[in-house]
């Protein structure tokens, strides 16, 4: 298990990667069904909570796995049984959330036995690959250990948040600190024994493909607000609408995600990885809240929500904003520039996403028509104008 050339051309995502990743598609929808059952109760703090440490749980666990197997992936028994494992994971943390959320719903304490003991299986896996790869490559030997040790360090600190059991505060404030601690492994360990050798296309390549599963929550998202229409009214002009909207939104996310040059800058520029990688922390989650939001769109359409047409809309349109603030934010991170044309995109973008609050407001039925014009305004910009912006700017990055 040794580091792997990170100029390998050709390199895309293994089978066994693609299997991992089935995992995260139950993992994602237990996230967004939980928080689009508190959303319609109008329980908004417990839902963003239970959603954040879900969505943080789910995706670091990913980003370690995807960034260990970029680097040392060598497709033999061992990796195979520890990529089980990490599935496992997934999985019994998959089904701790549904009591997570209830927990925090509660306000009395985080039930987080499951979850915890999910997420705590996966890392343990990964602190097996770490040794394996201390073991067999010298080169790296360093920065092998130093993330085996402080990942084993953090994983302490969960097990003891599952026997402790402290009141709801406490424990959100410990996972905050926990959470920080994890983000800093990668930081330290890098930098103290030197980069791992992942690979900038492959990696890239990845992080499109998880997008790629969470927007299937869109579509589910989708297939739930037609349902509902077509129970309310049989089968009209008003589901077309909602069916091609909801469509057509997840189509526009999944185009203008792919405008972001992440595998060419990350060739040349390997040091921008870790804004990059970890910035997707926050655009995963919008697009994951956006499959939920379209959930709530549906209770509402049923009208058995217990929040109005407004507030129903505002779970989808916010999630949307987020995840196009994101996707900005993170190419002019990649590139270190920041694009007038851009800024000009994104307002157009936002302005559309309050038109839609504001129609919903002023008495049009629940559609998510409108927020799905929020991506078209950034794939008319990029198509006719930005990809020259981006041309431009590339080859001042490789010059």
């Amino acid at each position: 298990m040794i580091g792997r050339d990170p100029q390998q051309s050709h390199r895309g995502a293994t089978p066994l990667e693609l299997l991992y990743d089935l995992t995260f598609v139950v993992a994602f929808s237990q996230a967004g069904a939980q928080a689009a059952h508190l959303l319609e109760l109008g329980h908004f703090a417990a839902a963003i909570g239970g959603f954040s440490i879900a969505v943080f749980a789910v995706t670091w666990a990913w980003i370690n796995y995807s960034w260990l197997a970029s680097a040392f992936d060598n497709d033999d028994v061992f990796f195979r049984i520890a990529t089980f494992v990490q599935m496992v994971g997934v999985i019994i943390l998959a089904l701790g959330l549904p009591p997570l959320f209830h927990s925090i719903d509660e306000g009395h304490h985080l039930d987080n036995v499951l979850a915890a003991s999910g997420y705590v299986i996966m890392r343990v896996a990964a602190i097996a690959l770490w040794l394996r790869a201390a073991r067999h490559d010298p080169a790296h030997r360093r920065t092998a250990l130093t993330y085996a040790a402080l990942v084993g360090l953090v994983q302490v600190g969960w097990v003891v948040l599952i026997f402790v059991d402290p009141p709801l505060a406490v424990a959100m404030a410990l996972f905050a600190a926990l959470a920080i601690a994890e983000m800093l492994v990668p930081v330290v360990a890098e930098r103290r024994g030197g980069s791992t050798p992942w690979h900038p296309h492959h990696i890239a390549g990845r992080y499109g493909l998880l997008t790629i599963i969470t927007l299937g929550e869109v579509i589910r998202g989708t297939v739930l607000s037609v349902s509902a229409v077509v129970e309310a009214e049989g089968w009209s002009i008003g589901a077309g609408v909602v069916a091609f909207g909801g469509t057509a939104l997840a189509f526009g996310m999944w185009w203008i995600y792919y405008m972001m040059p992440s595998g060419e800058v990350l060739a040349v520029r390997r040091e921008r990885s870790f804004p990059w990688g970890y910035g997707h922390i926050v655009l995963f989650a919008g697009v994951a809240g956006t499959g939920a939001g379209l959930h709530v769109a549906a209770t509402a359409m049923r009208h058995d929500a217990h929040i109005d047409a407004v507030a129903a809309l505002l779970t989808m349109v916010i999630p949307v904003g987020f995840f196009i603030l994101a996707l900005f934010t993170l190419y002019a991170v990649l590139l270190r520039q920041l694009d007038p044309f851009h800024l000009l995109l994104f307002a157009g973008s936002v302005l559309v996403l309050i038109a839609a609050v504001i129609a919903v407001a002023a008495g049009a039925s629940l559609s998510v028509g409108i927020v799905a014009l929020a991506p078209v305004v950034v794939i008319v910009g990029y198509e006719t104008i930005g990809h020259r912006h981006q041309g431009a700017a590339l080859a001042q990055l490789r010059g």
